[in-house]
């Protein structure tokens, strides 16, 4: 293979990864690396290309980085290569701690679950005496909107309405203009 096909099979396989065809990509590089393993442009490209697959805004950032350092600094192989594997790194971390149960999580802080907050409830009997244990010590961990609405009715029907309040006020937004949080408004307002 000559120089001038080598350029233009890059130049094949960047016109591929531009249009975001990553595939294309990845094979039209991988076919530049079998008849030239050391070829830098071709080894980024095949990285480039497999983030491409999974973050075509990352994928996309980082090819334009690496165009732009690659004739300014002699390690900008060097350097993409740490960007990448930072970036696996903290894919890893953030997937494991997702994956995890948040039970898990939980026992390792100092919160409790809220369906464990219920159980305790109901073997001591008392929502509010529960609470009032519990209250300065140990946060309740709320994972979703049926538990949140539970949490804050719950609150307000044993007097803490302050307090529903305050809970309402801060993550209300999180649920946008859900018509079962915004009502919780009226309920806790109305005692």
């Amino acid at each position: 293979m000559s120089k001038v096909n080598q350029e233009l099979l890059l130049e094949r396989a960047e016109h591929a990864f531009l249009k975001g065809d990553y595939a294309k990509a990845l094979r039209s590089y991988g076919l530049i690396l079998k008849d030239y393993p050391t070829l830098d442009e071709a080894k980024i490209g095949v990285y480039l290309s497999d983030l491409g697959e999974e973050s075509e805004d990352e994928a996309q950032a980082l090819f334009d980085y690496y165009q732009l350092i690659k004739t300014e600094q002699e390690d900008a192989v060097e350097i993409i290569d740490g960007i990448i594997e930072n970036l696996d790194t903290s894919k890893e971390q953030i997937q494991k701690l997702l994956l995890d149960p948040i039970k898990e999580q939980v026992e390792y802080g100092d919160g409790i679950g809220y369906s464990d907050f219920l159980k305790l409830v109901e073997s001591r009997g008392s929502f509010k005496k529960t609470f009032e244990d519990i209250m300065f010590s140990t946060k309740v961990v709320i994972t979703n909107k049926d538990e949140f609405i539970d949490f804050v009715t719950q609150l307000s029907n044993e007097g803490f309405d302050e307090m529903a309040l305050g809970y309402l006020d801060a993550s209300s937004h999180l649920f946008g203009n859900d018509q079962e949080v915004l009502a919780l408004y009226h309920v806790v307002s109305g005692r």
